[in-house]
């Protein structure tokens, strides 16, 4: 499946650096689907594509405090 990404809006990760390029970034665009990038790459680098139903739990993970 390609997914065309021009166009999406993207946002920084809340835990990037707002002064470095280093950051992942996501975007809410796409219904069911939670496209994900290293903006390190200029923005034009290789997108990942998560299902929305894995993204929820993975983000609730990482927000647990350990």
């Amino acid at each position: 499946m390609r997914t065309d990404v021009n166009g999406l809006s993207w946002r920084k990760s809340s835990y990037s650096n707002s002064e470095s390029a280093s950051c992942v970034e996501v975007s809410n665009d796409l219904p069911g689907l939670v496209p994900v990038r290293d903006s390190k790459q200029d923005g034009a680098g290789p997108v990942i594509f998560f299902p929305a139903a894995a993204w929820v739990p993975f983000i609730r993970a990482v927000k647990r405090p350990s």
